[in-house]
């Protein structure tokens, strides 16, 4: 992956080549006439250079779109993470809608296959300037703890905009409680929600897990986490206590401003890498979230309950 502003700006995505006409324009291959400019990949008669013959339908010049072009956007699925999409020739990532046809945050949403597949699905864009799990995966992060089917605490979960990926992202067969204190937010996020069956919106405050147990009734599989609390660190290994599975995969995004504004943010980041461990999780992995956003840092790794001394 390309990572960076490639995929997200521009106003056809690769110049006047990949513009107007995207995966399948008018002439096939790429952008108005192919991918070779406007004659390349099969215009009317096989460009300016390749003659007369081959007529608009076919014969010896093949069909008007290319002889086996692939018809409109094809999506791949992500090597590591599964329920996530790259954008063949560009690297966008994105998520297959769980509401096809509803914008949650007026992201960009484009309609395509899956490769090797015939079926049409609308997908979003995931922008990492606008969701710190997306950065994460864009920064190279190793695992998200989530798939399809998975259950998953989400502690911070504003008006909904990274909540409504994760929907997408686990599916029908996946849950997400959705954590949020702020009531105008949590407005926006009950709203959103009462078109996906898959989302609990919790609207209570997340220091204090015990207020909304009997709206988790089950152990999760992951946690994330985006609260930006001097204590974020205790926050997130209370609520590992009540509702994350031994084991269970956990990401946190850390703002160092908010922990500590005068002090390092690499000096923060390792403080809080220890708060961390010493609550019973287990961090793997920590990858700075630049470009997207400044003196951040996401953290992933597992929970081990530590039983306690008699």
């Amino acid at each position: 992956m390309r990572g960076g502003r490639g995929g997200f700006g521009g106003r056809g995505g690769g110049g006047r080549g990949g513009g107007g006409g995207g995966f399948g324009g008018r002439g096939g291959g790429g952008g108005r006439g192919g991918f070779g400019g406007r004659g390349g990949g099969g215009g009317r008669g096989g460009g300016r250079g390749g003659g007369r013959g081959g007529g608009r339908g076919g014969g010896r010049g093949g069909a008007r779109g290319g002889a086996g072009a692939p018809k409109g956007n094809i999506f791949h699925p992500h090597a590591r993470f599964n329920g996530c999409y790259l954008l063949a020739g560009k690297d966008t990532l994105s998520t297959r809608s769980f509401v096809p046809g509803v914008s949650v945050y007026s992201e960009k949403r484009v309609n395509g296959t899956v490769a090797g597949e015939s079926e049409s699905h609308e997908f979003r864009v995931w922008n990492p300037y606008r969701s710190k799990l997306a950065s994460a995966i864009y920064a190279g992060v190793a695992n998200i703890y989530m798939e399809p089917g998975t259950a998953v605490l989400y502690l911070g979960a504003a008006s909904g905009t990274t909540v409504s990926h994760v929907s997408d992202l686990v599916g029908s067969e996946g849950v997400v409680y959705a954590v949020e204190f702020s009531h105008r937010s949590g407005r926006d996020l009950e709203e959103m929600t009462k078109r996906r069956s898959n989302i609990v919106p919790i609207l209570e405050d997340a220091r204090y897990p015990q207020k909304y147990r009997m709206l988790v009734p089950r152990l999760v599989d992951c946690i994330f986490m985006d609260v930006a609390q001097p204590d974020q660190a205790r926050i997130l290994a209370l609520n590992a206590q009540h509702f994350l599975k031994e084991n269970g995969g956990f990401v946190i995004s850390i703002k160092a401003n908010c922990i500590d504004s005068t002090a390092d943010p690499a000096s923060v980041f390792a403080s809080e890498v220890q708060k961390l461990k010493d609550s019973g999780l287990r961090p793997k992995e920590q990858v700075s979230l630049e470009p997207f956003e400044r003196d951040h840092c996401v953290v992933t790794g597992y929970y081990k309950n530590v039983p306690q001394a008699a």
